[in-house]
């Protein structure tokens, strides 16, 4: 059986294939946007609009590949004063984004879920805690126009497996979960299902 997963983010492939998993790409092109404002304003919890992203995308594509397995994953950063951050359209909104942060925690919630034939059959949301160092504007600056091509893409603009390390005092949770998605329970369902080896 083909997986793909419903998105083209270079680090959710790359961190597959590292871990040995044959995988395809095809983007899910999901108006996330329309999603999460509509869950937002039915007061569904920061973990359940995560969920119900990473749903929609496995759906679209599952129902155009159905004989495919399909996995679609999102991710939700979530301040201690419970603001939902998106993703940066610009450098402004990025030096904005990590200001608000610097010297903070957040969560970020990471949901993954696994299609077949335009149906969900598996699910799972985990969340890890990180803390911000106290960040000088200076920096903030610098590193925003250095990386930012790096960054745009990241909710929270870092890439804590590179240069965003060195945005963190502290973080609890799997370092797969914060670089994008729950890899290690997603790897027991692979084997489960024969896509990996017991």
């Amino acid at each position: 059986m083909t997986l793909i997963l419903a998105s083209q983010s270079a680090g959710r492939i790359a961190m597959l294939r590292a871990a040995g998993v044959d995988v395809q790409s095809c983007p899910a092109h999901v108006d996330e946007d329309s999603i999460k404002a509509a869950l937002i304003q039915s007061g569904a919890k920061p973990r359940d609009i995560a969920d119900a992203l990473a749903e929609a995308k496995a759906l679209k594509i599952s129902r155009k590949q159905p004989t495919a397995m399909v996995l679609g994953c999102d991710q939700i950063l979530l301040s201690a004063e419970g603001k939902i951050y998106d993703k940066p359209q610009n450098k402004d909104e990025a030096r904005a984004h990590v200001a608000e942060l610097s010297g903070a925690s957040h969560k970020l919630i990471s949901a993954a879920v696994i299609c077949e034939q335009g149906a969900h059959v598996w699910r799972i949301v985990d969340t890890a805690q990180m803390t911000m160092r106290a960040l000088s504007a200076e920096f903030i600056d610098q590193y925003v126009d250095e990386y930012w091509d790096e960054i745009r893409h990241c909710v929270g603009c870092y890439r804590i497996e590179a240069e965003g390390a060195q945005l963190f005092a502290n973080v609890s949770g799997s370092q797969f979960t914060i670089i994008g998605m729950p890899l290690l329970p997603i790897l027991d369902y692979l084997r489960v299902r024969g896509l990996l080896p017991i």
